[in-house]
């Protein structure tokens, strides 16, 4: 069984989102030798790819090199030192409502996403004292746009006045691939000084969207910042407005969706990195663990950056010697440090589930997870106390973690002076740094769905989807994409996708913008 909401129903608010039917053919693979896929990689792209695959049919085995499946967002037990049992995950993660992929994945166990709880805001708050907030901002571009700057305690009339509005107009009208040819080329940074937004604005709102990508503005493709103002602001109408899962990622997302893959037959091999990968003469692969050799007609690659970087380096036959040197140049973020803190007593009572920060050192936001995650209020109504997460991102490559995670509790204690008195009853941290970096003029070096061989394809947020997605919409949406390249040479029929519109929303704005562009 595929979804369970017809193909065409709305998947949000916004009217002018656009589907992208799927190709037609058979429900499902036909004869008594059904096809076979090894998905590489157990993250949201690999399992939109195994799932839309194994409902369909096919013999899906997925691979995952770590215990447990969810890539960036997975979890594992802790126990604390109190002798209670939490989840520690790789860190918070917002589920926006223009993730109509995502949530169509979400929704095969899930009809009514009762699993993801809305939060009322998204809340920015900058070291020099400015809040600002998104709660009041209309939804509806380009009022969107406008009432943020209108509202924003960021923007004075002499900022406005300082403003270039006419190298601001690539904000106006973004289309997916053409942004990337007019704006891959400038970094985030650059292009921000070029409109002069006023520096607390500038931290607040649009580092918000380059930090998402774990970057220093000033390495980020500007193409990539401008899509995502295009997508939360003038390409949707449905805000920045997010839900988070009601209980750790694992219980919520992933045990749920395992279960839905073993009943349509796939075969989950956790804990089984993938060494190597080869062609066979029949169009064929053999898929090589530390365990066995398998045979596959078909690959499906959903790994992270280094992941892909060193099966494809291992693998010297896979695709041709151009797209193996183009993904052995493939890039990683910086390192990443996730701190979550249990401590003896609560944050103060209107202090918000998530805040994000400027101005703060390294602390890019704080998460007090006992506002909305269950695990955590169980364990903050039993103690009295209250569960923390700080994240901070792009750090340099020589910090130290010990460092850095006394420089976030030193800003957290600076953001919600409280806990300066509080005792850590325990504390876990997770530094990383396994997230695509999207740099200035990497655009057309990324892989793309497919490959030189039909049988293999790429899934993952750091493809080049030509679409107007982004980070975990990004992975879900290749991972649907991919098992849409395979199913089309089965003539079976692929799966229906949606984006929000790719282009401006209102016609003077998207004439203005095009007359500049020429």
């Amino acid at each position: 069984m595929s979804e369970r909401i017809a193909p065409t129903a709305r998947r949000g608010r916004d009217r002018r989102a656009l589907i992208l039917p799927a190709h037609p053919g058979a429900d499902r693979v036909g004869g008594p030798g059904a096809p076979t896929t090894a998905v590489v990689g157990g993250g949201i792209a690999g399992l939109a790819a195994a799932t839309a695959l194994a409902e369909r049919g096919v013999r899906v085995t997925l691979h995952e090199r770590e215990p447990a499946l969810g890539g960036r967002l997975s979890g594992a037990p802790v126990t604390l030192r109190d002798g209670s049992t939490a989840t520690m995950s790789r860190g918070f993660h917002a589920f926006f409502r223009q993730y109509y992929n995502l949530r169509g994945l979400l929704r095969r166990t899930d009809p009514g996403l009762q699993r993801l709880a809305p939060l009322p805001d998204y809340p920015l708050q900058h070291g020099s004292g400015l809040r600002d907030s998104f709660r009041r901002v209309p939804r509806t571009p380009p009022w969107s746009a406008l009432g943020f700057v209108a509202l924003s305690p960021t923007f004075g009339a002499r900022d406005l006045l300082r403003m270039n509005p006419v190298a601001a107009l690539p904000l106006l009208d973004v289309r997916v691939p053409e942004v990337y040819g007019r704006l891959d080329s400038v970094s985030a940074h650059d292009f921000l000084a070029a409109i002069r937004f006023p520096e607390a604005a500038h931290h607040l709102a649009f580092e918000v969207f380059s930090r998402s990508f774990f970057a220093d503005p000033r390495q980020l493709s500007a193409a990539e910042m401008v899509l995502m103002f295009h997508i939360y602001f003038l390409g949707s109408a449905e805000g920045l407005l997010f839900d988070v899962p009601n209980e750790p990622f694992p219980q919520a997302l992933w045990e749920p969706l395992t279960d839905y893959l073993c009943r349509h037959g796939a075969d989950i091999r956790t804990a089984t990195p993938v060494e190597s990968i080869t062609p066979t003469p029949d169009g064929g692969f053999t898929v090589a663990t530390a365990e066995d050799e398998r045979p596959y007609d078909t690959v499906v690659l959903a790994m992270d950056t280094p992941g892909l970087r060193a099966v494809v380096g291992r693998s010297p036959r896979l695709g041709d010697a151009r797209w193996r040197e183009r993904v052995g140049q493939l890039r990683s973020a910086p390192p990443f440090l996730v701190s979550r803190l249990w401590l003896d007593r609560p944050v103060a009572h209107d202090r918000p589930g998530f805040l994000g920060t400027a101005g703060y050192g390294t602390l890019d936001n704080v998460s007090v997870l006992n506002r909305w995650e269950g695990e955590a209020a169980r364990w903050s109504a039993r103690t009295g106390g209250s569960v923390v997460e700080l994240h901070a991102y792009a750090l340099a490559v020589d910090s130290g973690q010990d460092v850095e995670r006394r420089r976030l509790l030193d800003q957290l204690h600076r953001v919600y002076p409280e806990t300066r008195s509080a005792r850590i009853v325990d504390e876990r941290h997770e530094w990383r740094a396994d997230c695509p970096l999207f740099t200035v003029g990497s655009y057309t070096d990324r892989p793309a769905v497919r490959t030189p061989d039909p049988g293999l394809v790429v899934a993952g947020d750091l493809v080049r989807t030509d679409l107007p997605v982004a980070l975990m919409e990004r992975a879900a949406t290749s991972g649907f994409l991919a098992a849409n390249a395979l199913l089309r040479r089965w003539g079976v029929r692929g799966q229906t996708l949606w984006t929000v519109p790719n282009g401006g929303r209102g016609a003077v704005l998207r004439a203005l913008a095009r007359v500049t562009e020429g």
